[in-house]
């Protein structure tokens, strides 16, 4: 159909769907396509430009050299920018226009305290959609970013996540309530690091507990997290009630893969912890990994 033929509403409403703050210059061209869709398109140009120098400033920020670098980014990993709440909403906002980043660690311990909650409430439908790992670590997520994280991935966004670390980020039973019944729909999630958090027994019982049996089924189905191999729980506040949990979910095979399981330096003592460190023996401590989160799912996530 020729563009001519297309109504005013109609050719913007294609201009709209070709913007992209990351790479303005396809819209733009779109828009100059005649002199009739130039003037339509004035107010969303200007819009898109000013949307456009705001990425740019915060690619600028971030140690990219260019939209462009960011926009073909597979891995990226930013240590103490200087983000504010603003920044991380940014940043939020630009998940619907990346389409190539696999990978993302993020350390920024001076963010507001609603900063990653604005930013995963930028995230929509479809957002970062290649991203298989995500690493937030000593920065505060707490509960209400936990929970903007769970409305997120229950929007649809983060669709292929397979390794989640959110290291030391002041996430409590609240949060980790919240964030369970996402993390538990993830199809791929393999690996999950939860360690340094304060939540304990009520948080790690909703990520464990069986789902509830289909109408009418005899007896529930079994499997939740049916590929998580690696969980790490350690620094947390897990109670002899929050290892019952756990060897209860195991002993019904909710956890069907799981082959390491951290609970370093937690208060329970009992029994229920003496069960699960002979199911999964502690690791040698000579043989800890010190590093800061920042590589890949063995890092310990200790401070830089």
């Amino acid at each position: 159909m020729a563009l001519a033929a297309l109504s005013g509403d109609e050719q913007c409403i294609i201009f709209g769907q070709l913007c992209n703050v990351l790479d303005p210059g396809v819209a733009v061209t779109f828009s100059s396509a005649s002199s009739e869709l130039w003037t339509l398109t004035q107010v969303p140009r200007q819009q898109l430009k000013a949307d456009h120098e705001a990425a740019a400033a915060l690619c600028l920020k971030l140690g990219m050299r260019s939209c462009k670098e960011l926009r073909e980014a597979k891995e990226v990993i930013w240590h103490h920018k200087g983000l504010s709440s603003d920044g991380l909403s940014l940043l939020g906002t630009l998940g619907s226009v990346l389409p190539a980043l696999k990978e993302l660690t993020l350390i920024e311990p001076a963010a507001g305290r609603d900063g990653m909650q604005r930013l995963a409430e930028k995230l929509g439908a479809g957002a970062l959609p290649a991203m298989t790992y995500l690493n937030i670590l000593n920065t505060n997520v707490g509960d209400a970013g936990a929970s903007a994280l769970a409305a997120a991935l229950g929007r649809g966004a983060l669709p292929r996540l397979e390794i989640i670390m959110l290291y030391r980020d002041a996430i409590g039973d609240v949060g980790l309530v919240a964030l369970a019944p996402a993390l538990r729909l993830l199809p791929a999630l393999v690996h999950l690091a939860l360690g340094g958090n304060p939540f304990g027994d009520e948080g790690i019982a909703a990520l464990v507990a069986p789902p509830p049996p289909p109408a009418g089924a005899t007896r529930p189905p079994t499997g939740v997290l049916t590929k998580l191999e690696e969980l790490n729980l350690w620094e947390t506040q897990i109670t002899d009630a929050g290892c019952a949990s756990l060897v209860a979910a195991l002993n019904g095979g909710v956890l069907p893969a799981l082959e390491d399981l951290e609970i370093n330096n937690i208060p329970a003592d009992g029994a229920a912890r003496a069960a699960l460190e002979a199911r999964f023996p502690p690791a040698d401590p000579d043989d800890s990994d010190d590093s800061d989160g920042s590589e890949h799912p063995d890092a310990s996530g200790q401070e830089l």
